[in-house]
């Protein structure tokens, strides 16, 4: 008995550690390599999404911005945590980058990876992104983006998630937010 919990204790200290190390990667891709890497996949993770459920194009041209972040890591046993990068589009422009994390605490135990994509319906969400004041968990509040889903797709208080699961399994119960951290391009 004593060897499983301390055994449990080396995988929750490996799942923390994993998650403070993410936590301190920045923001910015930061070599052009990074960076065009970054766009590949952010723009093939657009066009998984659109391909899932092709009304997601008609709502990335009218939503006022959108960010796109192509996968998220998620890992947990009892104590989760899960990060990923992406960029940021205001009127279909990129201005930017951002990265997620999240921690949570509860029944959970698996790894799982998936895309996600936010869209701002209006200038003061936008702007709640940009200052770092979005937070949400969006297991609560995501739709999930599946080929022939018939979810009606909502903005709520002017923030709308898709999720598109990419891999993995995770059983949860818990209780958990992601935050968000922008990096705006720097001009040249």
């Amino acid at each position: 008995m004593k060897q499983k919990v301390m055994s449990g204790v080396g995988l929750l200290l490996v799942v923390g550690l994993m998650f403070l190390a993410g936590c301190a990667e920045p923001v910015t891709p930061t070599t052009p390599a990074s960076r065009d890497y970054m766009s590949a996949r952010v723009k093939g993770a657009i066009s998984d999404f659109v391909a899932a459920k092709p009304s997601i194009k008609k709502m990335l041209a009218s939503a006022y911005g959108y960010a796109v972040l192509p996968s998220i890591g998620s890992g947990a046993l009892v104590i989760g945590g899960s990060e990923g990068r992406g960029e940021v589009f205001e009127h279909g422009r990129m201005i930017g980058y951002c990265k997620m994390s999240s921690a949570s605490i509860g029944a959970q135990i698996g790894g799982q990876s998936f895309s996600e994509l936010i869209l701002f319906q209006n200038a003061a969400t936008m702007a709640a992104f940009k200052e770092g004041e979005t937070t949400f968990d969006a297991r609560a509040s995501a739709v999930v983006a599946a080929s022939g889903s018939g979810t009606a797709a909502n903005y709520v208080r002017g923030v709308l998630v898709y999720v598109l699961p990419l891999q993995g399994f995770m059983a949860q119960a818990a209780i958990g937010g992601q935050h968000f951290t922008f990096a705006p391009l720097l001009s040249n």
